[in-house]
């Protein structure tokens, strides 16, 4: 490939990407759930209204997800818009635990606030923090998320000038659509940028589909024979040396 054609940009996914997500999920669902119980208790007592049964032995946390995944069959529009659907399951709920309507967006206006405190509380890999300010002087960078995680929440924003949250619109990976909002923000045609992603559905199909190249971080397959332009790695961390290799063929 002639110089003319080099990489000019790279886009990010985020969560299982740049830090591991599953206990920041498991903290964060069981977190604000149990505080919005504890709290909603104490509240009804401190009333003279005490409950014969708590809102969360009412709802498990259980019916609350069976209730997001109604709301995004109903609403397939909003399906990625994660936010959303607990905004609007969790209302449902506590009209339905008998709260009125002001009482019920109260409550729900609380515990999204403390869900969201806790959804930023993601811990980075060591080596992103340098790996993106390295990175950022010679490509343009930016991030693709399907989560909920506003990345100008977090210490590393400053080096995402595009950010792009698939799910407010409406259409999360992998629809093509949020990849190439970010390449028209980011003034780069798919074939000069690379994409890193952990989810093959999500990340490494669209972007491959649209001409650009990918970095999927796998760090369970070895063996598997893979299309010209995709590149498997353990972690984000390799991914220097992924560019290395592509600039000594001229591949980017």
């Amino acid at each position: 490939m002639s110089a003319t054609r080099r990489l000019q940009a790279l886009t990010f996914d985020l969560d299982d990407t740049l830090w591991d997500n599953h206990q920041v999920m498991v903290d964060t669902e069981t977190g604000h759930y149990n505080w919005l119980d504890e709290a909603l208790e104490k509240w009804q007592r401190s009333r003279g209204n005490a409950p014969i049964r708590r809102f969360a032995e009412h709802f498990p946390l259980e019916t609350f997800a069976d209730r997001r995944r109604e709301l995004a069959a109903a609403n397939p529009l909003r399906r990625g818009d994660f936010t959303w659907l607990r905004e609007r399951a969790l209302l449902a709920l506590l009209r339905d635990y008998g709260l009125n309507d002001s009482a019920a967006w109260l409550w729900t206006s609380a515990a999204m606030s403390r869900f969201m405190t806790l959804r930023h509380r993601v811990a980075p890999h060591p080596e992103v923090e340098p790996l993106l300010s390295e990175l950022g002087r010679y490509y343009r960078l930016a991030s693709i998320t399907n989560g909920n995680v506003d990345v100008r929440r977090l210490a590393l924003s400053h080096h995402f000038p595009v950010a792009i949250a698939a799910g407010e619109l409406f259409a999360p990976k992998p629809d093509a659509r949020p990849f190439l909002a970010a390449l028209s923000r980011l003034g780069t045609p798919p074939s000069r940028a690379l994409h890193v992603g952990d989810s093959w559905r999500e990340d490494v199909e669209p972007a491959r589909r649209l001409g650009m190249q990918v970095a999927w971080i796998s760090p369970h397959i070895d063996d598997m024979a893979l299309p010209a332009g995709i590149h498997r790695l353990n972690h984000v961390r390799e991914l220097p040396g992924l560019l290395h290799r592509l600039a000594g063929t001229g591949r980017d």
